[in-house]
């Protein structure tokens, strides 16, 4: 089949949003330092003048023991600190009630055979992207790093953004061999969020919260943001180290809409969506699909995440170059391309492929994201 590869023309209310799986390398140097008094851990923590700190922890003795090693040997890095405070997760004094995740409950709900086993907790830090992406190479295959607030996140295209409490911010690493499914990788993070809350739903007799998936990598709830994807990869010894990160609005109503929030409208009911909870539901739910990805192919899967997605008979506009002359078409969404992209047929019956414009902007967080691909409805 040939197909056409054109540009989304994109924006809705002023905002123009776009997507990629991007490439890229990180040079870092920096110097870990322990401090000997742990009763500060989360006072330093909070601490917008102290280091970064970072809290480790481990599901079994093995991670628990990797823990050790990695505090010990000052093995972990981050750009622009030359001090990192390193601790393990049993130094750190415990508030079960408090907004700091607990590892505890999310280790309990948490049952998988690699991903999410090794924890690496920060109550505020600049990324949890650069933390794995940054020493991808010393941590286990699977390491998740979570962050209470975070303050320089990362969205695509370079944009950055600070996430308010409440918000479940978390990157974890994965290693591929295949480049060509690489790029579907963030669709099946995006899925395994969307069946995990569907499982937390059902298991605790919940209503159903019909959270959706807008491609390339965005989530949204009754027509407004509540979360975004982003993979990054670099490729080393024949194969792609990807870091994935996800951000998902769970108890914080700004600056669109929550989990939470959305089902205090929906039922009167004492449960509330817990970010470690719902971090344990997604790696449970992640390993298997990620095995089912990866043995099988995306195509197992597809039909599920085209009853997920928001864009099947979707007609948008595109926009196509001829000349120095950009001509503006109308085409019809059909599904995703065996390389990822938007598969789309002209009222001419001519199949093309769409790829998203790049650009790059930057939007705090409290304002609203704005590494979002938005697709534009023609107007009637």
């Amino acid at each position: 089949m040939l197909l056409k590869s054109l540009r989304l023309s994109v924006g809705v209310s002023g905002h123009s949003r776009r997507a990629f799986v991007s490439l890229g390398r990180f040079i870092v140097s920096a110097k870990n330092k322990s401090l000997s008094s742990p009763a500060s851990v989360l006072e330093k923590a909070m601490d917008s003048n102290s280091p970064c700190v970072l809290v480790l922890s481990g599901k079994s003795s093995s991670e628990v023991e990797l823990a050790k090693s990695l505090k010990s040997n000052n093995t972990l890095k981050l750009l622009g600190y030359n001090e990192i405070e390193v601790f393990l997760d049993s130094e750190r004094e415990k508030q079960p009630n408090g907004d700091h995740f607990q590892t505890d409950s999310y280790f309990n709900s948490l049952s998988t055979n690699q991903f999410g086993r090794f924890l690496i907790w920060c109550a505020r830090m600049p990324s949890t992207h650069d933390v794995v992406s940054q020493n991808f190479c010393d941590l286990p295959l699977g390491t998740v790093c979570v962050a209470d607030i975070q303050f320089k996140g990362r969205g695509r295209s370079k944009n950055v953004w600070e996430s308010p409490i409440g918000c479940l911010m978390f990157s974890f690493t994965i290693q591929m061999e295949d480049g060509r499914v690489v790029p579907l990788l963030q669709y099946v993070v995006s899925l395994a969020i969307t069946e995990a809350i569907k499982d937390i739903c059902n298991h605790n007799g919940l209503p159903y919260l019909d959270v959706r998936i807008k491609w390339p990598n965005d989530l949204y709830l009754n027509g407004l943001k509540v979360g975004g994807i982003l993979c990054t990869s670099t490729y080393k010894s024949k194969k792609f180290n990807v870091s994935a990160g996800i951000g998902l609005n769970v108890d914080n109503d700004k600056p669109s809409i929550c989990l939470n929030s959305v089902l205090r409208e929906s039922l009167a009911v004492n449960y509330k969506f817990s970010r470690e909870v719902i971090l344990a539901a997604f790696f449970n739910k992640f390993e298997k699909l990620y095995s089912l990805f990866i043995n099988q192919g995306f195509h197992t899967m597809e039909e599920l995440y085209y009853q997920t997605w928001l864009h099947s008979g979707q007609r948008v506009i595109v926009q196509e170059k001829n000349e120095d002359q950009v001509v503006e078409n109308v085409v019809t969404i059909q599904g995703l391309t065996s390389s990822g992209y938007l598969l789309a047929v002209g009222d001419d019956n001519q199949m093309c492929e769409l790829h998203p414009d790049v650009s790059t902007s930057s939007r705090d967080w409290s304002e609203g994201n704005s590494s979002d691909e938005m697709l534009c409805p023609p107007s009637i």
